[in-house]
């Protein structure tokens, strides 16, 4: 049985040649960007979002022109939080030539802005919110995490030509300066200015670019 569908693969690559596949792919591509385009604020010219990523509140969410969401990610805006009731006024704004690589998870209650030419490895998180306040000692603990009311410390603003490396974290109430450089698996917790490079957790300068 196995060689029979190995024969049959085999086969089909004759009839049905790569290029042909690949087009096919792009037309499916093109039509479900054009499908979703119009559930978002804006979604610039030739910009391209993927299919198996997770979408939500895109009527918060503009996209500048040119820029790329990558595939089995999360692109999140939550104007409302069932467990606890809680509703926000969230806003994500991504410019142009952006690249947000594949299982990154961008989310928010307040705001991020994503500035042009920023470049992302996969699974990077940009968050501005977690669940509960870890430095209030009267924080409920016994309450499961879920339950406990989502708190943003403030937003998330990159700016332009920034590059954060495969793995990183970007945590609430953090400004990312022009042309900075993030390393992989970095978590930054605090402001880092224009033109460094950060590294580690948490993030520290460690060395200027200009």
């Amino acid at each position: 049985m196995q060689q029979l569908l190995f024969f049959i693969g085999k086969l089909y690559s004759y009839i049905c040649p790569k290029t042909i596949l690949d087009k096919w792919d792009a037309i499916k591509l093109h039509c479900f960007v054009g499908y979703k385009s119009r559930q978002f604020r804006h979604l610039g010219e030739k910009s391209t979002l993927r299919p198996h990523t997770i979408y939500i509140g895109e009527k918060y969410i503009s996209i500048g022109a040119n820029s790329h969401i990558g595939d089995y990610g999360r692109l999140t805006a939550y104007s409302y939080y069932p467990h606890t009731k809680q509703t926000f006024s969230p806003e994500i704004t991504i410019g142009n030539n952006c690249s947000i690589g594949a299982q990154s998870h961008i989310t928010a209650i307040n705001k991020i802005v994503i500035g042009n030419n920023v470049l992302t490895g996969p699974r990077v998180l940009i968050t501005d919110n977690a669940h509960g306040n870890s430095v209030d000692k009267n924080e409920k603990l016994d309450i499961p995490p879920y339950k406990r009311e989502l708190i943003s410390n403030g937003p998330v603003i990159i700016e332009d030509n920034v590059w954060i490396g495969e793995g990183s974290m970007i945590m609430p109430n953090v400004k990312i300066g022009r042309g900075s450089v993030i390393a992989a698996n970095s978590v930054v917790t605090k402001d880092i200015p224009s033109y460094c490079m950060a590294a580690g957790s948490p993030a520290k300068i460690i060395k200027t670019l200009r």
